[in-house]
């Protein structure tokens, strides 16, 4: 506690004592799967949006993913969205303080209520994190996979056992703080590490081959075809369904495949809705996105398409012809967002 009073990050979510409550939670969900600098910045316009409960909960879904845009995984940003009107509906527009409360809300899981109620409300609760993890796993010279559920069981136990019962939310934070910028995977700075002296896996010499973690498997490539239809000054856009992958966001036409038969399928289901395509020659693009499960290597073709004055009418739910000046109002899915630059 003594190195974290001294070397504690400057992070715009810690600036208040005692915490808001909404504001840990806002910043624990923006942190999953990001890293702390590219959250710096979301966090602080989020905040100008949404600056407490009552705001968030009375915003549209559009502009709250709008607002998340660049982010990603936006079944984060919907799910925190669902949880605030629920707030605002069961407990008053507060947060509530108990786990087994907070822990029916929408996404919500142990982490994340653990650092809340710690940090906000000064609970003696637990957030094992990934930094917690390789920072227990060394001290205790813990060989095994940390992903396992045994082995996070085992470490929870032993932060159960350890924390600061005064403190608890910033003994938490602590070692996050020291998992991040002292206790790093691969080659620790134990030299500056307040714990080296009891640290088993420095005593053993292990420091760097722990903690162990079992290799995720390969993440699959997947071609896709885009095509960017453009007729005078309207963009066809397609609005994805509203579960599954990219949910409920915006994207150029595309299908899985690549080269002719890319080409092939999405013109034929372009024509099924009317829309009849011809390829701007010396157009194609290569992208590429990345997301946790798999990736998709995106050829994207302009396209040139004939639009009458009844083609709005036709298109089926779901498709709809955008005026270029107004696609910066589209919640773009990330993957298509990056071939705005291509325009």
């Amino acid at each position: 506690m003594d190195w974290y009073d001294a070397h504690k990050r400057d992070l715009p979510w810690r600036t208040e004592s005692p915490r808001d409550p909404y504001k840990v939670w806002v910043s624990e969900i923006m942190l999953q799967q990001t890293r702390v600098e590219a959250v710096k910045a979301y966090y602080t316009n989020w905040m100008e949006h949404f600056p407490d409960i009552p705001s968030l909960a009375a915003a549209e879904e559009d502009e709250v993913v709008r607002q998340w845009q660049g982010l990603g995984y936006y079944s984060r940003a919907r799910n925190l969205h669902t949880a605030v009107r629920e707030i605002m509906e069961t407990y008053g527009g507060r947060v509530p303080e108990t786990r087994e409360e907070i822990r029916k809300l929408k996404g919500i899981g142990d982490y994340t209520a653990g650092a809340i109620l710690s940090m906000a409300y000064g609970k003696r609760e637990t957030a094992v994190d990934g930094n917690v993890l390789r920072v227990f796993a060394r001290i205790y010279n813990i060989e095994e996979n940390i992903l396992s559920a045994k082995v996070k069981k085992e470490i929870t136990e032993l932060v159960k056992a350890r924390q600061d019962a005064e403190r608890p939310g910033d003994f938490n934070e602590a070692l996050m703080d020291l998992g991040a910028t002292v206790c790093i995977p691969g080659q620790p700075r134990c030299e500056a590490c307040p714990l080296s002296t009891v640290c088993k896996a420095k005593a053993a010499g292990k420091e760097s081959s722990i903690p162990l973690r079992v290799t995720k498997k390969e993440v699959p490539v997947e071609p896709v075809t885009v095509f960017v239809v453009r007729t005078g000054e309207f963009y066809l856009l397609h609005c994805r369904p509203t579960k599954g992958l990219l949910a409920g966001m915006w994207e150029f036409p595309n299908c899985v495949g690549e080269g002719g038969q890319g080409k092939t399928a999405l013109t034929a289901e372009l024509a099924a809705i009317g829309v009849r395509v011809e390829e701007v020659p010396g157009s194609v693009k290569q992208i590429r996105h990345v997301f946790s499960h798999k990736i998709w290597q995106m050829t994207v073709y302009k396209v040139s398409a004939e639009k009458d004055a009844g083609a709005d009418s036709r298109l089926p739910s779901g498709w709809r012809w955008v005026p270029v000046t107004e696609l910066a109002d589209y919640n773009l899915a990330g993957p298509h967002n990056k071939i705005l630059s291509l325009l």
